[in-house]
């Protein structure tokens, strides 16, 4: 099974997630572009268990649907790492997909508030387009 490591930008946080991720995508909704200080965030998720070292601060932002997320940040450097969605059936984590510095992890599948994507952004053939928020 494949084991994967993300960290923070200091080291001081870190989550280590276990096999293929469930999804992987971009969003680019204006609270995801504020969040990363990017145009998009580019996200994995991944099945629990998952194992957490170091801390983290966390920022509760309500979403769209009214879902709550829970975003963890490394108190250091800032660095948002991964967030889960406050009662979500499949406990998953969503890993900000630059923390694994892995210029081949696999590319995004979907790509969602592509409403709001810059003119600019190129995706990859085949990437699933969601105008809004799917769920």
């Amino acid at each position: 099974m494949t084991t994967r490591t993300a960290s923070c930008g200091c080291g001081q946080l870190r989550i280590t997630v276990n096999g293929e991720p469930l999804a992987v995508g971009v969003c680019h909704c204006f609270a995801c572009q504020s969040r990363t200080g990017s145009v998009f965030a580019a996200l994995a998720a991944f099945a629990p268990p998952y194992a957490v070292s170091g801390e983290a601060r966390e920022y509760v932002r309500t979403g769209d649907h009214g879902a709550r997320f829970r975003f963890r940040f490394c108190p250091v450097c800032g660095s948002n790492l991964f967030q889960t969605e406050d009662g979500a059936d499949d406990h998953s984590v969503a890993v900000a997909v630059g923390c694994f510095t892995d210029p081949g992890f696999p590319p995004p599948r979907d790509s969602i508030y592509d409403c709001r994507r810059h003119s600019w952004v190129t995706l990859p053939a085949g990437v699933n387009i969601h105008e809004r928020d799917p769920a």
